[in-house]
C-alpha cells in the first residue's frame, strides 16, 4: 500500500537535493545548465523571477515523477537502493537526451540547433546530452538523478512492509 506521506517527504527531500546537486555542479563551473532557471524562463522573461519561479517549477516536477517512481516500485514489488539506482539512470538519461532534444520545441524563448537565437528565442539550445551547457552537463545529470532515485529507493517504504 502506498505510503503518501512518505511519497511527501522523500519525494520533497530527494527534489531538494537534486536541484542542490546541480546548482553545486554549475556553482563549481562543471555544467552552466539550471533547471529551475530554463524552466522558469519558459514562463517569464524575467532572469530574477525565472529563478524563483523555475524553483517551484522544479519542485513540483520532482515530486510528479517522484510518485512515478513510488508507483513504479509497487508496481515491480520492489524496494530499496538498488530500484532507485535503476530508475534514476532511466530518468536521468531520458533527461539527458530525449527531454535536452525536445526542450527547444517547448521553450518559447530557446533557440534550436536549426534555427540560432532571435530577438525573442536568446536562450542557447542544450544540443546533444546537453553538451552545448558544458562537457560534465550529462555526467552530472545523471549523477543528480541516480541520487534522487537513491533517497526514493533507499528511504521509502510502503505502508505495511515491503
Amino acid at each position: 500500500m502506498v505510503n503518501w506521506g512518505g511519497w511527501l517527504l522523500w519525494g520533497f527531500v530527494g527534489t531538494i537535493v537534486l536541484t542542490t546537486l546541480m546548482t553545486l555542479s554549475q556553482g563549481a563551473r562543471w555544467t552552466r545548465i539550471s533547471f529551475p532557471y530554463i524552466l522558469g524562463s519558459m514562463v517569464t522573461p524575467s532572469r530574477d523571477k525565472a529563478k524563483l519561479l523555475g524553483f517551484g517549477i522544479h519542485m513540483v516536477n520532482g515530486w510528479a515523477f517522484s510518485l512515478i517512481y513510488i508507483l513504479a516500485f509497487h508496481s515491480a514489488r520492489a524496494f530499496g537502493l538498488w530500484p532507485g539506482i535503476l530508475g534514476g539512470l532511466i530518468h536521468g538519461s531520458f533527461v539527458a537526451t530525449l527531454g535536452m532534444w525536445l526542450l527547444p520545441g517547448l521553450h518559447p524563448r530557446m533557440a534550436s540547433e536549426q534555427q540560432g537565437p532571435t530577438v525573442m528565442r536568446q536562450l542557447e539550445p542544450p544540443g546533444f546530452l546537453a553538451l552545448n551547457y558544458g562537457l560534465a552537463t550529462p555526467v552530472s545529470i545523471l549523477i543528480g538523478h541516480v541520487i534522487y532515485g537513491m533517497i526514493l529507493g533507499g528511504l521509502y517504504r510502503p505502508l505495511g512492509g515491503p
